[in-house]
């Protein structure tokens, strides 16, 4: 539309040049009023964008301490029993060799099936609660996603209140190589977060 109404007052301005109609002065004059205009038009549609930094927004929030500490306490249980199975495996192991001239053949291929046995219950309980897919990072999505959900519904908040067109996560993997710290968001969602503001 911009591109129109230029090309629209350029032919326009031309013509009337042609014929002499309008002195330089004038054509200069409205030459430049097209460009305020326009660059008036422009700098209403301009774009604004905010940041915000969510590591140091989580790292305040009381219900990311309590979910962190909820996954701690989980973990620590995990760790409990897998200590359990580590030593019982030690102590068949050293069982194992103090008798091993003494068994008979069939027994140690009993106990050595044993400890087989409590070597894959270790490493399949690792698997189950540490493993890619593992329950550790199932809790620690279902603990935090309450946490995302409310730092989600606070940077809405502030973006709309401020017509925030794009706000990006400064912790994120997104490389801002400038920023204007005017434009950081952090401190008014913080104000959201803890209730200060609406």
């Amino acid at each position: 539309m911009e591109t129109k109404i230029l090309t629209l007052h350029s032919k326009y301005l031309t013509n009337l040049n042609k014929k002499n109609l309008i002195k330089p002065s004038i054509k200069y004059f409205l030459l430049i009023s097209c460009f305020a205009l326009l660059a008036a038009a422009s700098a209403q549609s301009q774009t604004k964008v905010g940041y915000i930094d969510s590591k140091k927004l989580i790292d305040n929030m009381q219900d990311a301490k309590d979910a962190k500490v909820r996954l701690e306490g989980q973990v620590n249980d995990w760790q409990k029993e897998l200590t359990v199975l580590q030593d019982s495996l030690k102590k068949y192991k050293d069982d194992y060799e103090k008798k091993k001239l003494i068994l008979t053949d069939q027994m140690k291929i009993d106990m050595e099936k044993n400890i087989s046995t409590i070597e894959n219950s270790i490493v399949n309980f690792k698997q189950q609660k540490f493993g890619e897919s593992g329950e550790y990072y199932q809790k620690q999505t279902e603990y935090m996603k309450p946490v995302y959900d409310k730092l989600f519904k606070a940077i809405e908040i502030v973006a709309k209140r401020d017509d925030f067109d794009y706000v990006f996560d400064r912790s994120s993997q997104i490389m801002l190589l400038y920023v204007n710290e005017k434009y950081d968001l952090t401190p008014k969602v913080q104000r959201v977060l803890e209730g200060k503001e609406q």
